[in-house]
């Protein structure tokens, strides 16, 4: 989760409840929360598996209280650097990182992860090893020029978002800014690795109801390409039918970006 443009309040910091997003990533019990999980995973596996992307440092933008969309991505980088907007998802994030009390338990998720690479029953060794590859929680805001500022970090190989910058982007030029401001932080030829939803225009956490830029696949494109970046791969599905009558969210379909920042 990343900054939500200038509102009053501030929606994010005031309502999202990350304990609330979290029954999203229960496995079994939102068909919603099931179907992205199923998709990302899958591609990021892809994205990231022996002979994918590679590198000494991933940045997460927009990690929200989350953990899944790095599970393949940590063995495949000496060091990721997590970050979010929100004081109450750092918060969230660090109790799973250091084994906090009420830390969410993402063991089923990490397990789906270990299946995927071929061995379920690695899941424990998998957690151990994301723990020592995040080694810090920033803050971010995508709509500064600099988003981590004012950490100063190196120049990332990698740069990943996932179901970010739909929520925290509400317009097609903010998101284009945002993709702009994210390839400052990728070195020469580094990656960018977007995951989302198209066609939505909010999610629900709980009773409360946040909006969202509703993508398509062209804009998307154009974005990327006007940003500076060349895509490399594209993933796309519809949204199943067996999903359509939930109304956590009205996305139509799921994406995975694979974009080279082109230097």
């Amino acid at each position: 989760m990343a900054l939500q443009e200038s509102t009053t309040p501030d929606i994010y910091q005031t309502y999202f409840e990350p304990t609330v997003y979290l029954n999203y990533f229960k496995m079994g019990q939102s068909p919603v929360g099931d179907e992205c999980l199923n998709f990302l995973l899958k591609h990021y596996h892809s994205v990231f598996k022996s002979g994918g992307l590679k590198g000494k440092l991933l940045i997460d933008i927009g990690s929200g209280p989350s953990i899944y969309q790095l599970l393949s991505a940590c063995e495949c980088f000496e060091e990721i650097i997590a970050t979010d907007y929100t004081d109450k998802n750092h918060l969230e994030l660090e109790k799973w990182l250091k084994k906090m009390p009420g830390a969410f338990d993402w063991s089923p998720v990490v397990k789906h992860a270990c299946e995927l690479e071929g061995d379920r029953d690695k899941w424990a060794e998998k957690e151990e090893r994301l723990r020592r590859t995040v080694r810090q929680v920033l803050k971010c805001d995508v709509h500064k020029e600099q988003p981590l500022e004012p950490a100063v970090l190196p120049l990332a190989d990698c740069v990943l978002s996932s179901l970010c910058l739909e929520a925290a982007c509400l317009t097609e030029e903010a998101f284009r800014a945002a993709l702009r401001h994210l390839r400052t932080l990728l070195r020469p030829r580094g990656h960018l690795v977007l995951g989302g939803t198209f066609g939505s225009n909010f999610f629900m956490v709980g009773d409360k109801k946040f909006p969202c830029l509703p993508l398509k696949e062209k804009l998307v494109c154009e974005a990327l390409l006007a940003s500076g970046f060349t895509i490399e791969k594209l993933e796309t599905t519809t949204r199943m039918a067996e999903t359509l009558s939930d109304k956590d969210s009205n996305y139509t379909g799921l994406f995975v970006f694979v974009a080279q920042r082109n230097d």
